[in-house]
């Protein structure tokens, strides 16, 4: 099995890092005390269905616990599962700058100022930094281009961008796809419905798609739907969105609409991208 920890200094991004796991693929409990990290594992081992890719995030809130994690951590890896510690930080005035942003309290506030919190905390951690496979300072990243690092750094596939694809189909006189983040509306092309071989099969079947296709504006319109995706998708990832959802409506789901979703799947598969695709009416 393959164990992150992901651990680290009060706002220095942890939860950013946990949320960027949970994009590549991993199953991720946050706060989880350092006592129950073996007993955690061996319930995943022995679920019905089994976890082959965890990443767990402690931090100081684990308290009086927090001085089991090393002996448990050892017996992680003398079991011989594949275990990683990614150890998050940022200096002491990036850290003030950021609790004064939140105005939240820093975990161990006290009778002790924020700085004097933080310092305390980088103290008590030392020992799971020393022991740390990697280190990564936050201090000058942005949000977007640290999940991207972290994203880029643990994906077991590099070959494809960090980003999922939904392609989607939908029918609007049932309502519009209320999840999309680009909608087109394919309502102006010629509609199958109303040739009689044609009504009662789909686009995902290759009579509709030919019919579809058969017409310049069709052809128009999916090069320029085509051009303005690839475009964009680059500028998505760069600002670290994990999924983009790409929705086709016509009038009743199953004929344009459908076709234009199969079409971009299949093009952005060509171009390694990591591409689900979706019909709405024709699910059950």
């Amino acid at each position: 099995m393959k164990i992150i920890i992901v651990t680290g200094l009060s706002g220095a991004g942890k939860s950013s890092a946990m949320k960027s796991m949970e994009d590549s693929g991993y199953y991720c409990v946050d706060n989880l005390p350092p006592v129950l990290i073996s007993k955690f594992i061996e319930i995943c081992q022995y679920s019905v269905e089994e976890l082959d890719k965890i990443a767990l995030g402690i931090d100081i809130r684990g308290g009086a616990f927090f001085e089991d994690f090393h002996k448990g951590y050892a017996e992680l890896k003398a079991k011989g599962h594949d275990c990683t510690i990614i150890y998050v930080e940022a200096s002491d005035e990036v850290l003030v700058k950021r609790y004064k942003e939140l105005r939240r309290p820093h975990p161990l506030a006290g009778n002790m100022t924020l700085l004097e919190s933080i310092q305390m905390e980088r103290q008590k951690l030392q020992s799971l930094r020393d022991a740390a496979d990697k280190i990564m300072d936050t201090s000058n990243l942005g949000i977007n281009a640290f999940r991207n690092d972290v994203r880029s750094h643990f994906q077991e596939d590099h070959s494809k961008p960090n980003i999922t694809v939904i392609c989607t189909s939908f029918g609007f006189k049932k309502g519009i796809a209320i999840d999309a983040d680009l909608v087109f509306d394919v309502r102006f092309l010629p509609n199958p419905f109303y040739i009689s071989e044609l009504r009662e099969k789909t686009g995902n079947q290759q009579e509709v798609r030919d019919y579809v296709m058969s017409f310049p504006e069709s052809k128009t319109f999916y090069d320029k739907m085509m051009d303005m995706v690839n475009f964009l998708l680059p500028y998505y990832i760069k600002e670290g969105k994990s999924e983009l959802v790409v929705a086709f409506g016509c009038t009743g789901g199953r004929h344009r609409s459908v076709t234009m979703a199969n079409l971009l799947s299949d093009d952005l598969k060509k171009l390694n991208y990591r591409v689900y695709t979706r019909h709405r009416e024709q699910r059950g």
